[in-house]
């Protein structure tokens, strides 16, 4: 691993409190390596061999059943997976893939779980990272079973907005066939649901987006930190 890649790493709040000397042993066992798009990284079911972290590109967390798929999840940098299974030695519940050219820092599962033994600092910060994985869950499944379709849409269209520091026009994250499966939206519901969002004031071509009535919007989407604040 090279040293340029350590300070970014040590950046992250899992590692950042912990004991120098427990750091430095840790990453002695890292390795970085680049992907190119498409490549599956973990497969679900299989146990954990590698803690690993989003340096650069984006990563699509899937799951599958019956011969049917879906995107639960989009890990950006700077970004871990999955956590849980290392900790615990499981299988991974998702699989991941490469969605463009990625970069990551693999970390041997086992040095993790050795690593949690005897720094406390990281433990704690483990604990942390957990909890707030827990809350996303609860919250994501929230989402899905309180609101409707176009109310779950209206919400992630919200929240792009934000992270494009609320500009009236921005551009889609994810393509939208990904889109729809993250919503749990079938790609024809999602289409529909676009168009029922322009008496709102929303309109969407492409990937690009127009929010022309925020207070349409707002008023369809009702938002609350208890499902939509990531930092509740």
């Amino acid at each position: 691993m090279k040293a340029s890649d350590i300070p970014e790493v040590r950046s992250l709040p899992l590692f950042r409190d912990m004991e120098s000397g427990n750091f430095g042993t840790l990453m002695r066992g890292a390795y970085v390596q680049t992907f190119p798009p498409q490549i599956e990284l973990v497969t679900e079911g299989d146990r954990s061999d590698f803690l690993h972290i989003v340096v650069e590109g984006t990563v699509e967390m899937l799951a599958s059943w019956d011969n049917r798929d879906t995107t639960m999840a989009i890990v950006r940098p700077l970004g871990t997976f999955i956590l849980a299974a290392t900790i615990r030695d499981a299988p991974y519940l998702m699989s991941a893939r490469t969605m463009e050219k990625s970069r990551l820092v693999l970390i041997p599962s086992e040095d993790v779980r050795d690593t949690f033994e005897r720094d406390s600092d990281f433990a704690r910060a483990v604990v942390a990272e957990l909890a707030q994985c827990y809350r996303a869950s609860i919250k994501n499944t929230k989402n899905l079973k309180l609101r409707s379709s176009l109310e779950r849409l209206a919400n992630y269209i919200l929240r792009q907005q934000i992270e494009s520091e609320g500009a009236r026009v921005f551009e889609l994250d994810i393509e939208k066939r990904r889109l729809a499966s993250i919503l749990g939206m079938t790609a024809e519901n999602l289409s529909r649901a676009i168009k029922t969002l322009q008496p709102y004031g929303v309109k969407i071509e492409g990937s690009r987006v127009t929010v022309s009535n925020q207070k349409s919007l707002l008023d369809l989407a009702k938002p609350t930190p208890l499902i939509d604040d990531p930092t509740c």
